[in-house]
């Protein structure tokens, strides 16, 4: 095993200019970089352009293949002493591998956010019934939380999420880290170089598109909620910026209703801040969503849902408003906009959830602190986690032998 030698295992080439998943996956890059770990960044998914070039990092970068046994022979040339998995369904495809090939090695996995929660509270939204704990029972479930369970730890980015595996799943809270997106303080040097109220104009919304809560999102804004606005603040416009965007998005493009699909922000943060409110009305999800925390961070109040809220502000009072109906999102949006007072205390609000519930200091620290505690217990720890070794058993029976099945049918049609 070669120590200090890590590799991650990407559901996707990490894209930090597109969604909060890319920024939060070259954060937990940067933390192993600044301990001097070798890096090693391997991926079955195609190379985007629009995607960071890792090399220039000092990041290795390798293009693997599912089903295919060379990559058992790379794990064993690299012999990496941490394994990162991109989210559970990497794990179930190489996870099974790497504990064949490197026993010793940690397992550790990025749940980005519980994909069962965000499909379950979707799935609810859908069927158009309230949310009830009988979605999250679902097969996506099953297959994440065994995923978590076979790994010697989960890195978890909501306290909410974290909460939902201890109370609602008994998931042992020591295979779990709570790990938030990584924050640098916000100083009154940095504040004072940001536009002022009077300076800024308009309202903006942000989010992949690819991602189904921020397509969802875009619909509410452009057919129940920007009206209201429009109609309170004809001078005002709505602008939406998103990665990926398709026709179906591009059809929402209405000058005369002032409502503009403006594609992709190079830097979300600067686009941000020209704007004096950001509009959020996600009505499902999980996680957190990083566009708030850039909202904040551009000093410009956000107006959302209590899902969109989730997890990010605690006990500390929201940097904006938070309602759940057209309505009152419309309401609220109108009152940030158009008073001073009141804008400006939702901004120092959110400078202040940034620097009491996501500085990088404290964070980064618990990270290291668990990891050496992994290090130096590993072999006791999976003791104690007997389901864990149960579950990688069988799964390394059945899907073992699945993947060879499709390796050698591969080989013969070849």
């Amino acid at each position: 095993m070669n120590q200090n030698t890590l590799l991650i295992i990407g559901f996707v080439w990490p894209e930090p200019n597109s969604s909060a998943a890319g920024s939060r996956m070259m954060q937990i890059i940067d933390f192993f970089l600044k301990r001097k770990y070798k890096i090693v960044y391997a991926s079955p998914a195609q190379f985007s352009e629009n995607a960071v070039n890792l090399k220039d990092l000092g990041v290795d970068e390798k293009i693997i293949k599912v089903n295919d046994s060379d990559f058992d022979i790379y794990l064993k040339d690299l012999a990496p002493s941490h394994v990162i998995f991109d989210r559970f369904m990497m794990e179930e495809q190489f996870g099974w591998r790497v504990a064949d090939q490197c026993p010793d090695a940690i397992r550790i996995l990025d749940t980005e956010d519980l994909h069962f929660f965000r499909k379950a509270r979707q799935q609810a939204f859908q069927d158009n019934q309230k949310f009830s704990k009988a979605y999250l029972y679902s097969d996506i479930a099953k297959r994440e939380i065994a995923s978590i369970l076979r790994s010697d730890l989960a890195l978890i980015i909501s306290k909410a999420e974290i909460d939902l595996l201890v109370n609602q799943f008994k998931v042992n809270r020591n295979l779990l880290l709570y790990l938030p997106f990584l924050m640098s303080p916000i100083t009154d040097k940095y504040i004072a170089k940001l536009p002022k109220f009077e300076e800024r104009q308009h309202f903006v919304s942000i989010g992949n598109f690819l991602h189904p809560p921020n397509w969802d999102k875009t619909l509410y804004l452009k057919n129940e909620i920007w009206p209201i606005i429009h109609n309170a603040l004809p001078d005002a416009e709505m602008h939406v910026y998103g990665a990926y965007t398709s026709q179906k998005v591009e059809q929402l493009h209405n000058p005369k209703q002032k409502f503009f699909i403006e594609g992709r922000a190079d830097d979300a943060v600067k686009t941000i801040q020209n704007a004096k409110v950001l509009l959020g009305p996600l009505r499902f999800g999980a996680g957190l969503k990083g566009k708030f925390l850039d909202s904040m961070k551009a000093g410009t109040p956000s107006v959302t849902t209590t899902i969109g809220a989730e997890g990010l502000c605690g006990d500390l009072p929201w940097c904006g408003e938070i309602a759940n109906s057209a309505e009152d999102i419309a309401r609220q949006a109108i009152n940030l906009y158009k008073f001073e007072k009141r804008w400006q205390k939702a901004q120092k609000n959110g400078f202040q959830i940034i620097n009491k519930r996501f500085q990088k200091r404290v964070h980064t620290a618990n990270f290291f602190k668990r990891l050496r505690k992994i290090e130096s217990n590993l072999i006791s720890l999976r003791q104690q986690n007997f389901v864990g070794q149960i579950l990688m058993h069988h799964t390394t029976q059945s899907t073992k032998y699945m993947s060879l099945w499709i390796e050698a049918k591969n080989k013969t049609q070849d």
